[in-house]
Order: C-alpha cells, then structure tokens, then sequence
C-alpha cells in the first residue's frame, strides 16, 4: 500500500513562519522594507503569541429543545483580539505601552488614574520572515495594556517585562476587527 497521506503541498515551506518575528511602532505591508531601529519597540526573549477569537451569543442556548450551537441562532458579538510577548528591552515608550494609562515626560513614566483616548496606541505590528523570501505580519489597532507593567529581574540575568496588549474596536467604525493578517510569500527585494 502506497502512503498517499503522508506528504505536504509542494509549497508548504514557503508558507512556514520562520524565528520569532519583531514587535514594530509602524510597518507599511504593501511596501516592505528592514524596519528602522526607531520602528523596533522591543528585543523580545521566548516568541511572540498573537490571538484573535471571535465572541458569540447563541440565541438558543436556554430555549428548551433547541440544541445549542445551533449555527442559525448564533451571533458575532466581538472580537478578543492580543499579542503578548516578553520584552529584554526598557525605554520609555515601551515601558508606557506595557503600563497603558501613563504619561511621558523625558524619561519619566508616570501612572495615571483616568484612561484618556490618546493612551491607546494606533496601531502595534508583528511582523517576521516566511519561508525563504516571504513575510507574515499582524496588525493590531487600537491598542491598550491589557496586562499592566510586569519586570522580572535575577542575578546574573536580563531583566524581563511581561507585556500583554489587547485590540479594541472604535466607535469610529464599531464592525472593524481591531487586528489584521498578512502573508506574502516573495517579498521583492
């Protein structure tokens, strides 16, 4: 008997995500280029997880002899969107990512105690090499602290800030899911 399940499309090693990937302030996917240091948020240790689940409300849940899950009662109601990283880095900016509701001034990072618009970050990119020439990237918008500020220190080691940042929709267009996906499998040099 011949083993023809045991194989993988021809392509598939150009569309394998390769190393961890970076963390970037800014990021243009239509014209790829090697970021900026200023673009690089974070030298980050043990990968990057990116999560995008949608939410539901299954309108037969309780309704007796209806099963649940029925897919004609079901609907979207949301999106929970996060990447979440460990950072080796410490600067400003990252620092008042990492802690959300924060202000800047030089280098002091301040806590707040009111949440204000302007302390949501636009947008934060994860963007890293596919196969031998390609790109994956992860667009995540609106984006706020959904972790808070998390600095583990030990001897001899690096310091490590745990980061957890969530996408949030906007009033400005409340059907948009606050995170996006890329793939590209020859970036043009």
């Amino acid at each position: 008997m011949s083993k023809m399940f045991t194989q993988i499309a021809s392509d598939a090693f150009k569309n394998i995500p390769r190393g961890a990937g970076m963390i970037l302030n800014k990021f243009d996917p239509a014209k790829p280029a090697k970021p900026q240091d200023t673009d690089i948020l974070y030298a980050t240790t043990g990968g990057i997880t990116a999560s995008c689940v949608a939410t539901y409300t299954d309108d037969g849940e309780d309704i007796d002899n209806v099963p649940n899950n029925t897919k004609e009662l079901k609907s979207l109601t949301g999106w929970d969107c996060k990447m979440s990283f460990t950072a080796v880095t410490m600067t400003a900016p990252g620092v008042k990512l990492a802690i959300g509701p924060a202000t800047v001034a030089g280098e002091k990072i301040t806590p707040k105690d009111v949440l204000e618009l302007s302390d949501f970050t636009d947008q934060i990119w994860w963007v890293g090499d596919m196969g031998e020439n390609g790109l994956a990237a992860i667009c995540l918008k609106n984006v706020l602290s959904s972790g808070g500020f998390s600095l583990k220190t030990v001897k001899n080691g690096k310091g490590q800030i745990t980061v957890e940042l969530q996408g949030h929709v906007s009033l400005q267009n409340a059907t948009e899911c606050p995170m996006e996906f890329y793939v590209d499998q020859e970036v043009a040099a």
